[in-house]
């Protein structure tokens, strides 16, 4: 997280996450469609606050987090007395050990070192059963435990880093290289003459001062070696070898550089369907089979709507509801909804599917050219 590539990727994947509307649905009986649900427990845990300490989306980028940095993402379950989910408690991925028993069960040992978790009482290694933690895996090899994307592309970030350092020590001296101070008699004391012009004209903060040069004394500077003048290109590169390991679009984390304005709208739907929606599939999958019983699961679907980031332009929209209302497959009120306005009463229309009356079905399409012609 010190690199600012890597800050910066990790910041807009879990904000991302976080920011989209989380809500429970109950499918109808009639099985034509489903209706968001609100007087299940999960609900308002999902939408609103997980645990009292928490809003969701505090919740949801805390966890992100932890799936993009360690390639695993726990929270801990608390259940009442029936077995219903009460609240969420995120867990440190690394601290947490994934088992199995001698029957091939799974279970979890968990080991607390600070308050972290208001429900874990006892420090030391705590055994959680299965069903009391959610387990969010990134990608792996066994299918039961993800693999930190740091730790995969250790190689890439490290070069990042050193050449982050190359840079700090680079421009701590002015972004200059250093030179050679020439006397022509004998220096008695060449520290205190190093010392003297280091306080006076070294840094970047002394760049551009004047210097005086006394006794005879000259400055020749070492001038700047092709390989240290490349380490932005090489900086430059390594950005895009981090945004490329979190399929991250660059100008998403700031690097501009190829980059259009008629571009960069089609790269940010990308994104939302090639980067974030594995994403929301892998939690929305991993919330339905940890909190959700077998029976529950036929009747209700944990579901992130990404609908809003999917948007287009204004233009682009306004065509895509005039196609929609015209061809009978949106109502108004669908469109209003869609753009976050109020319900027009059902009374006055706003509920209904309309078509264009010129339309009709290909197999009487004769009919009605026999009919013009008898008539």
């Amino acid at each position: 997280m010190q690199m600012t590539a890597v800050y910066a990727c990790v910041r807009v994947l879990s904000e991302s996450i976080a920011g989209l509307p989380l809500h429970l649905f109950r499918y109808n009986r009639e099985g034509n469609g489903k209706v968001r649900e609100f007087q299940h427990p999960l609900a308002g845990l999902l939408h609103d606050a997980p645990n009292p300490e928490m809003t969701s989306f505090v919740f949801r980028e805390t966890l992100m987090t932890h799936l993009l940095l360690w390639g695993n993402a726990f929270a801990q379950i608390i259940r009442n007395g029936r077995g219903q989910v009460v609240a969420l408690y995120p867990l440190m991925p690394d601290r947490m050990e994934v088992c199995r028993d001698g029957d091939g069960e799974i279970y979890y040992l968990y080991t607390k070192a600070t308050d972290e978790n208001p429900k874990i009482k006892e420090y030391g290694t705590v055994r959680l059963r299965k069903e009391n933690v959610m387990h969010i895996p990134g990608l792996g090899f066994d299918g039961l435990v993800g693999y930190s994307p740091i730790a995969m592309a250790k190689n890439a970030i490290g070069m990042a880093i050193a050449c982050e350092e190359f840079g700090a020590k680079f421009f701590a001296n002015g972004a200059s290289p250093s030179g050679v101070l020439e006397h022509p008699g004998t220096i008695k004391d060449p520290q205190r003459v190093r010392e003297a012009w280091q306080s006076q004209f070294g840094g970047s903060s002394n760049a551009g001062k004047v210097a005086v040069l006394e006794e005879g004394m000259k400055y020749s500077p070492i001038g700047i070696s092709p390989d240290q003048a490349q380490f932005l290109e090489t900086r430059k590169f390594q950005i895009d070898e981090i945004a490329r390991i979190f399929r991250v679009p660059p100008h998403m984390i700031g690097d501009l550089e190829k980059s259009t304005f008629s571009n960069i709208e089609q790269q940010s739907l990308e994104f939302v369907k090639y980067t974030l929606g594995p994403w929301v599939s892998r939690w929305e999958q991993a919330m339905s089979q940890s909190l959700l019983t077998p029976e529950e699961r036929t009747r209700y679907e944990i579901h992130f709507n990404v609908d809003g980031l999917l948007r287009g332009d204004y233009e682009s929209r306004m065509n895509g509801y005039a196609v929609g209302r015209q061809n009978g497959w949106l109502s108004a009120n669908d469109i209003r909804e869609l753009e976050n306005m109020n319900r027009i009463p059902e009374e006055e229309g706003g509920d209904l599917y309309l078509i264009n009356g010129n339309m009709t079905k290909l197999k009487d399409a004769g009919l009605f050219a026999g009919k013009t012609t008898e008539s």
